[in-house]
């Protein structure tokens, strides 16, 4: 983010007769004051610890990268005084933005009760059940509401950091830095990268059923079959099924859909019509209109961005 913001100073001082000083300064701050080591095992200096009475006009929350986010939200030591400090910059009217898992940290601090807000899409089950006040976004790459602006995923830090300097510089400024750097900013949703293969669980029974649809993906369904073959009421079945998936059977079965001709259109050289056919939608309108609904993109669309042999065909063009 900070090489945006500093492509955004380049672009300024560009445009100012007589040339005055960068409209955009920053600090990183830790707890302590020193260094960071990230997920990766880089080590970042920091310019000093963390303090709610320094003025600033926005606040950026980075996503802590960790296995099991609920866990560190049990680290006291470290999430306490980093809630008492983004509550007091709140209170002042500061600009607060997260993205990836920082919205966590926001919700934590009930800067989010009554207000919408999105994380990473895989994330999305834990924070609904955690925070259910939240009105949780998913699908959306940035929400913004209350002085608060909340992204995706950590690419997603790119587009968080495009909306800063549009709040704090403008947006002609944000639009050029954006072409410079090369920055989509026309990603409006998290839901066509979004895999359901990411949701673990330990349910068996689930388990079970998953294994069936994914064996008779190109059948129709019927939930009474299932549930015979599984040896359950439809009700348990039902039951089980949301509460582990948070999703029907049916529901889940068109994701799951969805998902595979996802892979199918990025790895295989084949038509819409025999994608929609493999997936067990001998209708390709119904296809189209599902996929559309599901990822944000049409089928085409998704060929187009994520495909290997439609890169490759426009290389050999080129």
């Amino acid at each position: 983010m900070a090489d945006v913001f500093t492509a955004a100073n380049w672009i300024a001082a560009g445009r100012q007769k007589p040339r005055k000083s960068p409209p955009l300064q920053w600090r990183i701050e830790s707890l302590d004051g020193g260094g960071i080591h990230t997920a990766s095992g880089q080590l970042i200096n920091v310019d000093g610890p963390i303090s709610a009475r320094a003025s600033s006009d926005a606040v950026i929350v980075p996503g802590p990268f960790v296995p099991d986010v609920e866990r560190f939200l049990e680290r006291k030591d470290l999430v306490t005084p980093l809630i008492a400090a983004l509550r007091r910059q709140h209170q002042r009217g500061v600009l607060l933005a997260s993205y990836c898992t920082g919205s966590f940290l926001l919700a934590e601090a009930g800067l989010l009760d009554g207000s919408v807000a999105t994380t990473h899409w895989a994330r999305g089950k834990t924070f609904e059940r955690r925070y259910p006040g939240v009105d949780l976004r998913i699908n959306d790459i940035i929400t913004e509401q209350e002085n608060i602006i909340c992204s995706g995923a950590v690419t997603s830090a790119l587009n968080l950091a495009l909306r800063i300097v549009q709040k704090l510089v403008g947006a002609e400024v944000a639009a050029e830095t954006g072409k410079l750097m090369l920055i989509d900013g026309n990603r409006v949703a998290q839901s066509s990268y979004a895999s359901i293969q990411n949701e673990p669980h330990s349910d068996p029974l689930v388990l079970r059923a998953q294994r069936w649809m994914e064996k008779s993906l190109q059948r129709g369904f019927n939930l009474g079959e299932l549930a015979r073959q599984l040896a359950v009421s439809e009700r348990t079945l039902n039951r089980r099924f949301k509460q582990t998936t948070g999703k029907a059977p049916l529901h889940y079965l068109q994701s799951l859909r969805i998902d595979v001709a996802k892979r199918l259109l990025e790895t295989k050289d084949l038509t819409m019509d025999a994608v929609s056919r493999r997936v067990g939608y001998g209708d390709l309108s119904t296809f189209r209109r599902l996929f559309k609904r599901e990822t944000g993109l049409s089928p085409r669309e998704y060929q187009r961005r994520f495909s290997r042999h439609h890169r490759q065909r426009r290389a050999i063009a080129a």
